[in-house]
């Protein structure tokens, strides 16, 4: 079993998030590949000097998102990218596909050197904005990561993932899937509030902690008031909105923004 420091480079991590622009062929691209991938690695510069621990990129400005078998031109694009995130940094990073974009991920983890990658529906159904999420996917994944010989590669598992309704398995307990998500070999879990930048529920991330021995990262709404408390239940957080522009998700990384969040860590 994975300890955080296997995933992350130390407990009690911070991980800083990168949401690339949007990427070739979806309804808001306007940049080239090779602006996107300078846009990310400036602001992989910015969370490596201001004391994050690791670097997460995802293609959150595809929206509105399709569900998985994402075209060759998102892994082609975001493999790109990460290159030019991996040449910026030494930190550890992590890779998300949106929406469903598990085995994307891995694709582009494994050509990047990411020590890691979130999985939105590693297990259960649900319904996401997106539409019906009718499978787990642990399965599928944990094959095509073996068959890659990309064991080296961690798999955090969403529990209860934000912006979906989760009516479908409303008869199974927060830390219930936390369980399932362990049993079915995830290396960790991520607990959220119910959209970007919304912080999660104290309540289920103490339940996630007693149910699971897998290291526990809260992937929403963390924010300098909140992360000492945070990080005193989870092992890591993985912070966008408090630390760009305006507090906005969709704004760029600001230094001074991240050295408050890092500062009130730390402190």
């Amino acid at each position: 079993m994975r300890t955080p420091t296997d995933i992350f480079g130390r407990d009690k991590a911070l991980v800083g998030m990168v949401h690339v622009g949007a990427l070739p062929g979806t309804p808001f691209a306007e940049s080239t590949i090779a602006e996107l991938a300078d846009g990310a690695a400036a602001e992989a510069r910015i969370l490596d000097e201001t004391g994050f621990d690791a670097v997460m990129i995802e293609n959150m400005h595809d929206r509105p998102y399709v569900w998985g078998g994402h075209g060759a031109e998102i892994t082609a694009a975001m493999t790109a990218v990460g290159l030019a995130v991996r040449a910026a940094t030494s930190k550890r990073l992590g890779v998300q596909v949106l929406a469903g974009g598990h085995l994307e991920a891995l694709a582009v983890a494994l050509a990047i050197g990411a020590a890691f990658i979130r999985c939105e529906n590693f297990v259960f159904a649900e319904v996401a904005d997106e539409g019906l999420v009718a499978r787990g996917v642990a399965g599928q994944l944990l094959r095509e990561r073996r068959r890659l010989g990309a064991d080296h590669i961690a798999v955090l598992a969403d529990i209860q993932k934000k912006h979906a309704a989760h009516a479908v398995t409303a008869d199974v307990p927060i830390g219930e899937h936390a369980e399932a998500a362990e049993f079915f070999g995830a290396d960790g879990v991520i607990v959220t509030g119910r959209a970007t930048g919304r912080g999660a529920d104290l309540g289920d991330l103490r339940a996630v902690r007693a149910a699971t021995r897998l290291p526990v990262a809260v992937g929403s709404g963390v924010t300098p008031e909140t992360v000492g408390e945070i990080l005193g239940v989870a092992d890591a957080v993985i912070v966008g909105s408090s630390i760009k522009a305006g507090g906005v998700w969709s704004g760029p990384v600001d230094a001074e923004a991240c050295r408050r969040l890092v500062g009130s860590a730390r402190g």
